[in-house]
């Protein structure tokens, strides 16, 4: 029987304190992976280390140096002290229960308020991430389309880096536009389909699908544009002014929650699509810092 690879990070870590360098890589590997069960292991690290430091000063003022003291005894005693320590960690109620609750209430926004059209959106890109030096093909994409995305940022509140980051996603960095049969861009970056209210150009393209979870190809039929600033307000228009989106505009806060609702809200029907778009805004959202 295998264990999966988080709860054995977390099982190592629970053995021991995060007081060298492999137990602290274990809980940055576990905070890669699970940021929620990372704070949780901080938090019982912390109330642990609380704990021991506590006990070593109640040894401290209560006992005398005597001629039995060495260094084997002082040894042993720092490992009771630790031992004691975890043992006391973690009960429901506890310190740790209360430093969780703090950094949740600091780290991970849960209800964030919406956002008025217009006013700059506090996003949190979970988890934080090392500004990374882009390609050429990401530096050029989000340079060409930045001052497009910011001023409808102005405009709806949806921010510049998610909707970069989805045309990004839909348009593989730009290199699979939706083209006409002539070869002639359609100027569509989010893959928006042409439906009977659809009075504008169309771009008709062989796509793929997925029909029960299964991909399978099929012929479309896209919105087409002017330019790519008129993809970006229809874009806009589509996610900030349909009800079908509206649990959308309210969770602008975070590329994770804002690529769910669009999956939710039925945005494609890839089953892993909210994964992928998450993925690629945070990419976005370093190449514009790295970018600056």
């Amino acid at each position: 029987m295998s264990l999966d690879p988080m709860s054995t990070v977390s099982m190592s870590a629970s053995r021991g304190l995060a007081i060298d360098a492999q137990s602290l890589g274990q809980l940055n590997s576990l905070a890669g992976r699970d940021s929620r069960a990372a704070m949780q292991e901080t938090a019982r690290q912390f109330e642990a280390l609380f704990m021991r430091e506590l006990l070593r000063s109640m040894r401290e003022a209560s006992m005398q140096s005597g001629l039995m003291d060495n260094e084997a005894t002082s040894m042993g005693t720092q490992l009771l002290d630790e031992q004691l320590a975890l043992k006391m960690t973690g009960l429901p109620g506890g310190l740790s229960d209360m430093i969780e609750r703090q950094l949740l209430q600091q780290g991970l926004p849960t209800a964030p308020p919406a956002a008025a059209p217009g006013a700059a959106v506090p996003v949190t890109a979970a988890p934080a991430q090392p500004v990374v030096q882009p390609t050429a093909a990401q530096a050029s994409f989000v340079a060409r389309h930045r001052d497009a995305a910011v001023q409808v940022q102005r405009e709806t509140g949806i921010p510049a880096g998610f909707m970069i980051g989805q045309a990004a996603h839909e348009t593989g960095w730009g290199r699979s536009p939706i083209r006409h049969a002539d070869g002639s861009s359609s100027f569509n970056l989010f893959g928006i389909k042409a439906g009977p209210s659809w009075r504008g150009r169309v771009a008709e393209i062989t796509t793929t699908e997925y029909v029960n979870g299964e991909p399978q190809r099929m012929t479309a039929r896209f919105r087409a544009y002017d330019s790519y600033a008129d993809s970006f307000r229809d874009y806009a228009r589509l996610i900030s002014q349909s009800a079908r989106y509206s649990q959308v505009m309210q969770n602008l806060h975070s590329p994770r929650a804002f690529s769910e609702q669009l999956q939710s809200a039925g945005y494609a029907t890839d089953p892993r699509y909210a994964d992928k778009l998450t993925r690629v805004i945070n990419t976005t959202l370093n190449v514009k810092r790295a970018l600056g």
